[in-house]
């Protein structure tokens, strides 16, 4: 039997960067944008907040860009401080390598699994799929989805009775299955 598994954020992941006035390496990002104009030229900034002092650092999303360059819709979404277009652009790895940030993800995704443990008794196959790329172990995804601890998922692998095509304990942050067998 083939179950789905999906792994959902639930909020922005933390930005990890040094603040330069409490060297807290964490900030929230909370949605809003500062777009300045030059005339034709428009700057564009996510605002973040340093979890440690609360003191605004930018992260630079455009940069003396043509302002007829930047189309109208995503202009409008930029001055209303859409939440949606901000976890948009921290996942945008040219953004990330821009402004030379990594997220932090502990916390802000959950694991829907759709329904009951699984029987013993059975073979089920699960397809894992992110709604975000969101690193993670696949170890710990099935532990969290089997009620198990990783020890034990991990033991279940070493047996052969937990298999997958992909290597279940480095990060992954794409689509993947695997057979969890009696």
């Amino acid at each position: 039997m083939l179950r789905t598994w999906l792994v959902v954020p639930t909020c922005l992941p933390l930005v990890r960067r040094r603040c330069h006035t409490c060297a807290s390496g964490r900030f929230r990002a909370n949605g809003k944008f500062r777009v300045n104009a030059h005339h034709k030229l428009i700057d564009v900034w996510l605002l973040v907040l340093c979890t440690g002092c609360g003191d605004t650092a930018k992260l630079t999303v455009l940069e003396r860009m043509n302002v007829r360059s930047v189309r109208p819709a995503l202009l409008d979404r930029l001055h209303g401080n859409d939440r949606v277009l901000a976890a948009e652009l921290l996942q945008d790895p040219v953004v990330r390598r821009r402004n030379r940030v990594a997220l932090d993800w502990e916390g802000a995704w959950r694991l829907d699994t759709g329904g009951p443990d699984h029987q013993d008794s059975e073979v089920i196959d699960i397809r894992v799929r992110f709604a975000a790329p969101i690193p993670v172990r696949p170890v710990r995804l099935i532990a969290e989805g089997c009620g198990l601890t990783r020890a034990e998922a991990e033991r279940l692998a070493a047996l052969g009775r937990l298999v997958s095509s992909v290597r279940l304990n480095g990060r992954l942050s794409g689509d993947f299955t695997f057979t969890l067998k009696p």
